[in-house]
């Protein structure tokens, strides 16, 4: 199958003006890996070793708290459940590293294991949701690599539900992990909202602070996830939501936690300030159309899954190429909502982003005369 180009909405066909330069990112060299994406365009604002691999520490747990959602959102996991801190658990994990304070034999529902996993970073809780909500961490960890390749997080794999050392086993990249950023805060907002930016917890009568260094100290943060080894150094994947914005960073590999905070803070305001945005599209806007093969309509209408927006540095001026983007023909049936399609966002300077498009109404396969017609018609043009 070959890339074709969409028909874009007339609207989108303007030329937009955007700055050509920025201030410097304020990066320092202590950090040596880093990437600021803004999700409503998914403009990569700043990276360095986007795409080296890293061991991510206690973040693989934003995956584990990924997969806990899917399970939520599928009805195949209740907040109410309560899972035990089986015997075996306790005795590599009792009070392991970060924790719980969960004893031997505790039951705890799904909901404070989670909370416990999100703000203070249990590994104790971590094990005891994996095994509870999938009866062993082997099966825990096939479905967290599942969702890892489903999300298209090619250069990660988990080998450990809450990211203690296990050999350099569990691996990512900042790009991966920026991916599992918006599929927690996109995908699964409420979820995300409820369980993500709290300050403190208080477990087992043990009052513990979140360690993360931008909610409560930026404006807009809510998470997401920090990580700390020897072999790991300092890493944070991390997310903010201004006026309908949302960016995500990730900084990692920084020797010092004071480093990584500094880092993390300055990067996400530099983020904010220093580039501005505008709305092209509106959740469920039409954005162009896309050829169907085979269907009862020659073409589907594309539409804005959520609101598309495009970041713009505040300087000069220059223009933005917008294109629809899809593998195709597109093959009939296709379900309404389903992602069949990209807007592309192109600038001089800057990656290209692609934002997902979604299928307008459906459009059944064609009956076999209409197949035969579709054929002559395709003949004729």
């Amino acid at each position: 199958m070959k890339a074709f180009f969409g028909k874009l909405a007339a609207m989108a066909a303007l030329a937009l003006a955007v700055p050509a330069t920025a201030s410097p990112a304020p990066v320092p060299d202590t950090v040596p890996i880093a990437m600021l994406v803004d999700l409503s365009s998914g403009q990569v604002l700043f990276a360095r070793n986007a795409d080296r691999r890293f061991v991510p520490a206690s973040i693989t747990k934003a995956m584990t708290v990924y997969t806990a959602f899917d399970l939520l959102a599928r009805g195949k996991l209740q907040p109410e459940q309560s899972f035990t801190f089986s015997e075996t658990a306790a005795e590599e994990w009792r009070r392991t590293g970060s924790t719980m304070f969960l004893e031997p034999g505790d039951e705890t529902t799904v909901r404070n294991l989670l909370l416990g996993v999100t703000t203070v970073s249990a590994n104790d809780g971590a094990i005891v949701l994996a095994e509870g909500a999938a009866g062993s961490v082997a099966r825990w960890l096939e479905l967290m690599n599942a969702n890892a390749r489903r999300l298209g997080m090619t250069q990660s794999h988990f080998g450990t539900p809450n990211g203690f050392p296990d050999g350099a086993r569990t691996f990512t990249t900042a790009r991966d992990l920026v991916t599992l950023g918006r599929a927690l805060t996109l995908e699964h907002a409420e979820l995300y909202q409820s369980y993500f930016g709290r300050r403190g917890l208080v477990t087992n009568g043990f009052a513990q602070s979140n360690h993360d260094p931008l909610t409560g100290r930026v404006a807009g943060a809510d998470g997401i996830k920090t990580g700390f080894t020897r072999q790991a150094g300092n890493g944070f994947l991390g997310s903010a939501e201004r006026d309908g914005r949302r960016l995500v960073l990730v900084v990692a590999g920084v020797a010092e936690q004071d480093d990584r905070d500094d880092a993390a803070r300055a990067l996400m305001e530099w983020g904010f300030a220093t580039f501005t945005s505008r709305q092209l599209f509106g959740k469920g806007a039409t954005v162009g159309e896309a050829q169907v093969q085979d269907g009862t309509s020659d073409t589907v209408k594309l539409v804005a899954a959520s609101p598309i927006r495009f970041a713009m540095p505040r300087a000069t001026d220059r223009p933005v190429k917008l294109s629809v983007r899809y593998e195709g023909p597109l093959r009939a049936p296709i379900a309404a909502g389903e992602a069949v399609a990209e807007l592309q966002i192109s600038v001089e300077g800057m990656e290209p982003s692609l934002v997902p498009l979604l299928a307008a109404e459906p459009v059944e396969r064609a009956g076999f005369l209409g197949r035969i017609a579709n054929a002559l018609k395709g003949l004729l043009s």
